[in-house]
């Protein structure tokens, strides 16, 4: 949702997306794949950083990846674009007050002569107090050289034809949730409030919840990405996008904060916590799976709830079937930076006209490796659920599609053998 965000122009999401390819060194993937072009931010970086070493901002890379100035050089880019990006965030802040969002504006809590910031009533020293481009008395306003530099990548997201390309596709192919063979599929959650029930938005005065609240999300993000420019709507839906990506309503996020510049600039690890929604307190009870999936409109005794975002701690002995099966978290930590989490390398569910099955895959190291020590890839396949009785066409919702269509041209049969419908 971040990259869609990114892609329909919205700065915040484009300046999260560049924060994080800087903070893993994945910046090739938005030069040489999109074709962005990111020399002004580095041309920027270079002169504005060029004597700060930007320790907090070193991007998390494996030794020998890269060379030492090519390290300084994302360091650099790696600090003036969050910088930007706490800049632009407090924008959507002040025009959005019903994302209720004021905690993640900090650059004014900031005490700029003592390197001290107050958070909660609480002081805390800061590991970096070099802010060239932040005016004390207006730490929010953008200087006119990264005006040019937020104006110049925006637009070459919404210009790059690769990047517009992949999202359309996202848009067209996808959802933010979907109901498949009694299967209910999302990413994050279904937010919930403390008591089990459904959490409540507000959207432009009216209260959202539940499934109502999915839907108005998926059409907001929408609207976002294509309306044109300059219709109040499009903004709306952009800056919606944003709230998708880090808002405690969120249903892809999850979490009461999202503790971007606590952990560049704050050590105490306090500061960098990030509260679940009660949805992953409580998806372990059948009772809450049983009262979604009445939201849903699907029957409680056959359905499956199939959802990823937090990894699953297998290492810990945590088991990905929850709630008796009713519930299954297919998030084993595909990505290697979450590896030493889970514990193994990913999941992959499969799903047959026999039963459920999920498979764990191991950890792979390299392909010389597994040449030199004649190994394979381990996987571990576990049985779900089995069918008491084999699934048949008939059964999908594919299958319903096509014996309703049968029935109608049965219908439509029988009107020709009867003369109300005459062959032309």
């Amino acid at each position: 949702i971040l990259w869609m965000g990114a892609a329909a122009g919205q700065k915040v999401c484009i300046a999260n997306a560049l924060r994080i390819s800087a903070r893993y060194a994945n910046l090739d993937i938005i030069e040489d794949i999109y074709g962005i072009n990111i020399l002004p931010l580095a041309t920027f970086a270079l002169n504005v950083y060029k004597d700060d070493p930007c320790e907090c901002f070193l991007p998390k890379i494996s030794e020998g990846e890269y060379n030492t100035s090519e390290i300084s050089l994302i360091a650099k880019m790696h600090k003036a674009i969050s910088i930007i990006q706490f800049k632009l965030e407090n924008e959507v802040v002040k025009r959005r007050p019903e994302f209720k969002m004021e905690h993640r504006c900090l650059l004014d809590k900031i005490n700029y002569e003592n390197g001290t910031i107050n958070i909660k009533g609480k002081s805390y020293k800061i590991k970096d107090n070099n802010f060239p481009t932040v005016d004390p008395k207006n730490p929010y306003k953008l200087t006119k050289e990264e005006e040019v530099v937020i104006e110049k990548l925006k637009s070459s997201f919404v210009n790059s034809e690769k990047l517009q390309k992949h999202t359309s596709f996202l848009f067209s192919k996808g959802s933010i949730y979907l109901k498949c063979n009694s299967n209910l599929l999302f990413h994050g959650c279904i937010p919930l409030n403390e008591d089990g029930t459904f959490k409540t938005f507000t959207i432009e005065g009216n209260a959202y919840r539940g499934k109502d609240l999915m839907d108005k999300f998926d059409s907001l993000a929408r609207e976002g990405y294509f309306y044109r420019e300059g219709n109040k709507q499009k903004e709306y839906g952009m800056d919606i996008m944003w709230y998708l990506w880090t808002g405690e309503a969120s249903p892809l996020f999850g979490k009461d904060d999202m503790a971007t510049f606590e952990r560049y600039f704050i050590s105490d690890k306090e500061t960098h916590r990030e509260n679940k929604n009660s949805y992953f307190k409580l998806r372990d009870t059948e009772n809450m799976c049983n009262m979604i999936f009445r939201e849903f409109g699907l029957d409680s005794e056959d359905s499956h709830i199939i959802n990823g975002h937090v990894p699953v701690e297998c290492k810990k002995g945590e088991s990905p079937i929850k709630a008796n099966g009713k519930l299954i978290a297919i998030d084993g930590g595909f990505s290697r930076a979450y590896q030493q989490k889970t514990g193994i390398a990913g999941y992959t569910l499969i799903y047959n006209s026999y039963s459920l099955q999920l498979v764990s895959h191991q950890h792979f190291t390299n392909t010389e490796q597994v040449i030199f020590e004649e190994s394979d890839i381990l996987s571990i396949t576990s049985i779900v659920e089995r069918n008491k009785k084999r699934k048949y066409i008939r059964d999908t919702d594919a299958g319903k599609e096509i014996v309703e269509r049968i029935n109608d041209l049965k219908l439509l049969l029988l009107a020709y053998r009867k003369g109300i419908v005459k062959e032309t």
